[in-house]
């Protein structure tokens, strides 16, 4: 396991996870959730992604009776998140500072099922999503579980999720961030917040936070949410006009490109 106390910064994390889940989301995900993918593909005979993203963009969730009391107070998940988000913190604000610009931070919610967003309301079933509208991401991190089965485990797995996610803001705050883009452009904005996760992992590579090796469990993270990954997991046929977030191959050059260099071609 990573050291995380070696980053002393912290980020905006709102807790709701102790509150009763709300319903109905919309925004920009990470990658859809198993059982999702799984009735897409049960209902259609494949997996389409585009049809799985306005399915959930478009749905509403009933109130299930939940276990708030463990979350209620600070716990070590709402620690590590707030790390996470501290260390991209310092990140983006020195390279926007360096081009003469301010950086805002973006908030980051954890919460359980489904929250309110300024985005129609955020749905655990989305997966980790950025809300452009708001500026916030939202967490349910029951996600990791879904990652787990796509091949994706560790702390720096779910550290290279929301390093991804807080691409996205860096995408919104310099406006290239398309909520209407064509899948082609889909595709270039995912692959674009892969790199700036690795521009991430480089930011904190002399801190001494990861082991050697654990930079691996953030590559093995973007391969499994890679479209052609999580098709062919999850039965479908590997259609890669259907897709809107990349191969695997090509989410792992992203990060790499980031990650070994410091840099993205765009940036």
């Amino acid at each position: 396991m990573a050291d995380w106390t070696k980053i002393l910064t912290r980020g905006n994390v709102e807790d709701r996870r102790a509150r009763s889940p709300l319903a109905i989301g919309g925004g920009v995900g990470l990658a859809g959730l198993a059982l999702t993918l799984l009735f897409s593909y049960l209902s259609t005979g494949e997996v389409r992604i585009d049809d799985l993203l306005r399915t959930i963009d478009q749905s509403q969730v009933a109130s299930q009776p939940l276990d708030t009391s463990d979350f209620e107070g600070t716990d070590s998940y709402e620690v590590f998140v707030s790390t996470v988000l501290g260390s991209t913190n310092d990140l983006w604000s020195g390279i926007f500072a360096r081009q003469n610009l301010t950086y805002e931070s973006p908030r980051l919610v954890l919460f359980r099922t489904a929250t309110e967003s300024a985005c129609g309301g955020a749905d655990s079933r989305m997966g980790p999503h950025y809300c452009p509208y708001d500026e916030t991401i939202y967490l349910d991190e029951s996600f990791f579980d879904e990652l787990r089965a796509l091949g994706g485990t560790g702390d720096v797995a779910q550290a290279y999720v929301v390093a991804h996610e807080v691409g996205h803001h860096v995408q919104n705050s310099l406006g290239s961030l398309n909520s209407n883009s064509s899948r082609e452009e889909s595709i270039a904005t995912e692959l674009q917040a892969d790199c700036y996760a690795g521009m991430w992992a480089y930011s904190i590579g002399d801190l001494g936070v990861m082991a050697p090796g654990e930079i691996k469990e953030a590559m093995d993270a973007a391969a499994a949410v890679g479209d052609d990954h999580v098709q062919s997991t999850f039965g479908g046929r590997v259609t890669p006009e259907t897709w809107t977030h990349g191969s695997s191959d090509a989410r792992v050059a992203a990060f790499n490109q980031g990650y070994e260099t410091g840099a993205c071609v765009t940036q």
